[in-house]
């Protein structure tokens, strides 16, 4: 009887924002990959066609989510997670390579990436995990926990290698400190980012000399907290050592394209034919929409195919040849709206679990949408992370929406719980 009535218990809202996202998200891919020559919106040897396909087989998915018991996501955690693992390390046995990354499975002319799923079954045990009562975040046992259940799919990650999918695991770190865990790491982890790029650009000598005096200025006006003189110099120390360390690990750890994408973002002597030509395509597409754009399927830059990969990361870049920046804020506001209104079920669900799903979903989400978006305005490397909904892709179309559809499905079952 529940199931039956879940119609009058979805977020209507939420679902008509996934809606237009995603019909959106399509007629995008179909100005991105339109060839010359007249076909059918459902032919798939199109990536439009494709992505139809995708789409039509995201609605028996959605339905199979909303009409599954809610309790079920919850009791069946580690085996989401569990299964999870193991695709990821069947990666290193069955996986497919390409351009270097061994993160497919490869079905005919179809592929999967196992680690879009991972993500639902990494929020769903870090819910479950924090839904304990005794779980205390302020604890370094628990902290470590909760690090390994975020860190496991991470580290296999790494080894594909995909740094940019390892990345967003890591915004979970925000999830955990709503959840109570020390600000100190998220500052520190801010300061470390900082830190890694000035080194780079300037002597780690000044970083050091503003380190002092600002550690000096904060020791002498600090009266909340203690001032152990030891505390101040062990901070100095691992600034130093990591300011240091910084040229080292730039030179000697990191591979080639990853330095290059370091270059396109901090240095101004790239070679625009060469490292720098995905990023400088992709301004140019974007700043040639002006104020309201050149027209649906009437992009330039689009057309003549020049920004690589347009279909898939580069999917914005064509919102804003052709939409102009009206229309990039229509669709930045629809994805805002979205994350927005997950945060706020999220803080009026009635079960720890379903509210701290709900904000790993919007984590997610935001940080796919931020660094997608960043990337191709160069305030961040690009590391080929999709735009949701938006982006070419079956499995990150499908990954999105149960992910999405899993707390809708909490969300409705809300006035159920007690």
């Amino acid at each position: 009887m529940k199931n039956q009535s879940i119609g009058n218990n979805i977020d209507w809202l939420t679902l008509l924002l996934y809606i237009l996202l995603v019909i959106g998200g399509w007629m995008t891919i179909y100005s991105a990959s339109l060839p010359l020559e007249e076909t059918s919106l459902f032919d798939v040897s199109q990536t439009y066609g494709r992505q139809m396909l995708f789409i039509g087989l995201s609605i028996p998915l959605i339905l199979a989510l909303l009409f599954t018991d809610a309790k079920v996501f919850e009791k069946l955690c580690f085996v989401f997670y569990g299964l999870g693992i193991i695709l990821l390390l069947g990666l290193f046995v069955f996986g497919k390579t390409i351009k270097g990354q061994t993160n497919w499975y490869q079905f005919g002319g179809f592929g999967f990436q196992p680690s879009e799923f991972v993500k639902t079954g990494t929020a769903l045990l870090l819910a479950k995990y924090l839904s304990y009562s005794q779980i205390n975040l302020a604890k370094t046992k628990h902290q470590l926990i909760g690090f390994t259940i975020i860190g496991l799919p991470i580290l296999l990650i790494l080894m594909q290698p995909d740094a940019g999918s390892a990345m967003i695991f890591l915004s979970l770190v925000f999830v955990l400190n709503r959840e109570g865990l020390p600000s100190w790491y998220l500052i520190s982890g801010v300061i470390a980012i900082v830190l890694f790029f000035s080194a780079l650009v300037i002597s780690p000598l000044y970083i050091i000399i503003a380190a002092s005096v600002i550690m000096l200025l904060h020791y002498i006006t600090n009266r909340k907290i203690s001032r152990n003189p030891i505390v101040y110099l062990l901070v100095f120390a691992v600034i130093s050592a990591f300011s240091y360390s910084v040229n080292y690990v730039y030179n000697e750890v990191l591979e080639p394209h990853q330095k290059d994408r370091i270059d396109v973002l901090i240095s101004d002597n790239v070679d625009l034919k060469n490292e720098g030509y995905n990023l400088n395509q992709s301004m140019i597409a974007i700043g040639s929409g002006g104020l309201f754009g050149k027209g649906y399927l009437e992009g330039t830059q689009t057309k003549g195919g020049f920004v690589p990969e347009q279909h898939t990361d580069y999917i914005f870049t064509t919102v804003g040849e052709e939409w102009g920046f009206v229309g990039s804020v229509v669709v930045i506001l629809l994805f805002m709206s979205l994350f927005l209104r997950i945060l706020y079920l999220a803080e009026h669900q009635k079960t720890k679990f379903s509210r701290v799903y709900g904000y790993c979903v919007a984590t997610y989400l935001f940080t796919h949408f931020f660094v997608n978006i960043a990337m191709l305005i160069k305030l961040f490397p690009t590391i080929g992370v999709p735009l949701p909904f938006f982006s070419y892709g079956g499995s990150s179309l499908w990954a999105f929406t149960i992910m999405l559809f899993i707390f809708i499905k909490l969300d409705a079952n809300k006035v159920n719980e007690w």
